[in-house]
């Protein structure tokens, strides 16, 4: 079985939940504290074991290239300031992750197409799929958890959390048996499916893992959910034909494509941020006194 060197970030969306902020500015660099999110999905593919990334964007999101490449004059007028070390290692870190490249999608058809892009750089390989939209904290990486389900079952796996059923009809609805610990298998999947359709209230949040042959599956899938190629669909097809194991993972998602979900991120991991942290507390008590 061979080992799990790629990911593919898709980071193409338009961002229309959080506009006007996402007008000028990928919605995938907005920040959560100090960082954009887009790096805490970067780190989380390379902390897991991955060797290779390709984020998927498209018109205008030059943004993201420019954060991952090396800032030559901010990183001059940082050098041999003793008290912006700290500042000047952070802003090379984001140069010094690993393996990056980066394609656009000339055209925004659904999450299957963005996909399907990739076809070229994974070959013949399994791979991995962090959605530009989910960042997920947690203290062993979501995307290492999906890895090693992958190598213990030998089938695709999908990160999936219970969800309100209102959000099932958002996101997509799994038919799962439970095997053993916080891993299922999963025999079926309906994407963003109508009340009466709804298998479980699992959906898929953020990460999966697939193999190669998802390319042929995505190529003869007709659109779906919004006139759309579907990654759901074409991997529903793989649920029918081997099962998907989905792992109810460790970690806590926030959907940067949501502004409430941005506010939950910046506050949450503010929270724990050591620079900010006990003045946001004092800020927060002083505010709930006023609620």
């Amino acid at each position: 079985m061979k080992k799990i060197r790629k990911a593919i970030i898709p980071a193409a969306g338009l961002g229309t939940r959080v506009l006007p902020a996402s007008k000028a500015v990928p919605k995938e660099m907005l920040n959560i504290v100090d960082k954009p999110a887009i790096q805490y999905i970067v780190e989380e593919a390379f902390n897991s074991g991955i060797e290779e990334v390709l984020i998927i964007t498209n018109r205008g999101k030059g943004a993201i290239e420019d954060h991952f490449d090396h800032a030559f004059e901010l990183e001059t007028k940082l050098e041999g300031k003793a008290d912006k070390k700290d500042i000047l290692d952070s802003v090379k870190q984001c140069s010094k992750f690993g393996n990056i490249y980066f394609l656009r999608q000339k055209e925004t058809g659904g999450l299957g197409h963005a996909v399907l892009c990739a076809k070229s750089f994974v070959g013949d390989e399994p791979f991995a799929v962090l959605y530009g939209d989910d960042v997920i904290i947690s203290e062993n990486p979501v995307t290492k958890q999906l890895i090693d389900a992958y190598n213990k079952y030998s089938k695709c796996a999908v990160g999936v959390k219970e969800v309100p059923t209102e959000n099932v009809m958002k996101y997509c609805s799994l038919a799962v048996e439970h095997l053993e610990g916080n891993n299922y298998i999963c025999n079926d999947m309906i994407e963003k499916p109508k009340k009466e359709e709804i298998l479980s209230n699992f959906s898929i949040l953020g990460r999966v893992i697939l193999t190669p042959d998802i390319f042929d599956i995505l190529e003869n899938t007709p659109k779906g959910a919004g006139g759309e190629l579907q990654l759901t669909d074409a991997m529903k097809a793989i649920a029918k034909r081997d099962g998907v194991i989905a792992v109810d993972y460790d970690g806590t998602r926030y959907d940067m494509g949501n502004k409430f979900g941005i506010l939950q991120a910046n506050i949450e991991v503010g929270l724990n941020h050591p620079e900010v942290k006990e003045q946001l507390k004092s800020y927060i008590k002083e505010i709930a006194k006023t609620l």
